[in-house]
């Protein structure tokens, strides 16, 4: 598949690094971390790795907040997981790194000022500095944001964001949520656009992760025929560019729980995903068979 698109000395690092020195898993789905990411009692979710596999963020609930954390790998061992996000007030989820690595992605419901009520979810996005990241988070801009929710953003190589979001429903709290897409250009996202009826539907459709090469995409959606209470699905671009119509992604990785928040290493090698509070991964053969019998 073309997602192997980094550098040898990304592939060594990720090597050395070898994914928090967990074994890997095969073609079933397997706890990812146990006793260090995945813990009994609390819930994880939304997990991506940067491209020389030296740092993995994902989100934690604490104190019913969800916040950001990330754990390093550094002088040749694993850190114990920092905070990168974190409130009392605000809730800090969804975390994704820009296709360069400079900036971290991230949903809040926190006030445009920093210091007000909680409003509705939008993505924001904090910078790299030389000393970490920067402390002032910046939001992403009427491009992509709206009054309503936005969620779960992912991106290709060239820096297309995609996300979803229920901005073109009636009210905040409907479900309707659709997924969108946003080119970056002259330093800003432009205005998003809908995926077509093959993708989108009056159900739910969220947590997408798209190919870096945007050929394919991975997304939560809630619909009568799942597995369970949320699948994943999977939807492949044609030879002409259009997006097919999504397929359940299988009883392999679905089941009656709550599947969510895919992400593909840079590899090529691991699906990510979030069931019900913890962290798995699984071969991606997985999507090899998947497209094999579109």
């Amino acid at each position: 598949m073309a997602l192997i698109l980094i550098l040898s000395g990304s592939l060594q690092a990720q090597t050395t690094a070898s994914y928090l020195n967990q074994n890997p898993p095969g073609r079933t789905p397997i706890l990812f971390a146990p006793d260090v990411v995945s813990l009994k009692d609390h819930y994880e979710y939304g997990s991506v790795f940067s491209s020389d596999g030296t740092e993995f963020y994902y989100a934690v609930i604490i104190n019913k907040k969800p916040q950001i954390r990330c754990i390093r790998f550094e002088n040749n061992t694993w850190t114990a997981p920092k905070t990168v996000m974190g409130s009392d007030q605000y809730e800090y989820n969804d975390p994704f790194l820009s296709p360069d690595e400079k900036r971290l992605y991230f949903i809040s419901d926190r006030a445009n000022d920093g210091q007000g009520e909680k409003k509705d979810f939008d993505i924001w996005y904090i910078e790299r500095k030389k000393d970490g990241w920067s402390a002032v988070p910046v939001n992403a801009g009427p491009g992509i944001n709206t009054s309503k929710n936005e969620y779960y953003m992912s991106f290709t190589k060239a820096g297309t964001m995609y996300f979803s979001s229920n901005g073109g429903t009636d009210q905040s709290t409907d479900n309707n949520y659709d997924i969108r897409f946003s080119r970056y250009a002259r330093g800003k996202f432009q205005p998003s656009q809908p995926l077509p009826p093959g993708v989108n539907t009056a159900h739910y459709e969220a947590d997408v992760f798209v190919s870096p090469d945007e050929q394919y995409l991975i997304f939560c959606a809630e619909r009568p025929e799942g597995f369970g209470k949320g699948d994943l699905y999977i939807s492949f671009k044609s030879k002409t560019g259009e997006w097919q119509k999504a397929k359940n992604m299988g009883s392999v990785i679905n089941t009656d729980a709550y599947e969510f928040c895919p992400f593909m290493t840079s590899d090529g090698k691991y699906l990510f995903f979030s069931r019900d509070g913890d962290i798995f991964w699984v071969e991606t053969a997985v999507i090899d068979g998947l497209k094999d019998a579109r």
